[in-house]
């Protein structure tokens, strides 16, 4: 398996699969060739499954089902891009372009509404939400409280989306992924391993628009 590799100031390796289907590795400077080929080999099975599951496209020609939010559309044509009913309008044109207006409205009215209602039944705060256009991670959070999403969490379930929302709002408690935040996430969701691994069947959402 072909693989190009990318050191940089970081302590750990890990793998991008790039849009045009090259294989990086991001890894320390110091780590060896040796250390480096080992872990992609520990990989593969996971390297051979993204390689699949990128395979797959975005289908929204007319009449075609899409789920945004949890709600299932049917896709026509039409302009301006909205929504009407149980229908998603899209124009002929740059079709795909067209579809991130109604995504990022679409994340940004479930996402504000899953950090409100996880706030107050926990007791967390936060001082902003931004939907961004994020493609390598679903979302974030910064020192100051700062809580962002990519508008790609609009394919997401809602199980997964209410994952995401409290994970960033653990975030703004625990600035790092140690036992406390940890145990912080699973106070909230006794099931969040399960709803973490099954990102990873999103994870070619990432790879869309």
């Amino acid at each position: 398996m072909e693989y190009n590799i990318v050191r940089t100031k970081r302590r750990t390796i890990c793998l991008q699969i790039k849009r045009s289907g090259e294989i990086v590795v991001r890894a320390p400077l110091l780590a060896s060739k040796e250390e480096i080929h080992s872990f992609v080999h520990r990989h593969s099975a996971w390297l051979a499954h993204r390689i699949v599951r990128r395979g797959q496209r975005l289908r929204i020609a007319d009449g075609e089902s899409l789920s945004l939010c949890g709600i299932g559309y049917t896709i026509a044509g039409g302009v301006p891009a909205r929504v009407e009913a149980s229908v998603l309008f899209l124009p002929i044109e740059r079709r795909e372009e067209a579809l991130i207006k109604p995504m990022r409205r679409m994340a940004r009215t479930r996402m504000q509404r899953l950090l409100d209602e996880f706030c107050a039944r926990f007791g967390f705060q936060y001082s902003s939400l931004k939907i961004t256009s994020a493609r390598g991670r679903w979302g974030s959070c910064s020192a100051k409280k700062r809580i962002n999403f990519s508008f790609r969490t609009a394919f997401l379930p809602d199980a997964l989306a209410e994952y995401l929302a409290v994970h960033e709002l653990c975030h703004t408690r625990q600035m790092n992924h140690g036992t406390l935040f940890w145990k912080e996430v699973g106070r909230i969701l006794p099931d969040f391993a399960a709803r973490r691994k099954a990102l990873k069947d999103w994870l070619w959402a990432m790879e869309c628009l």
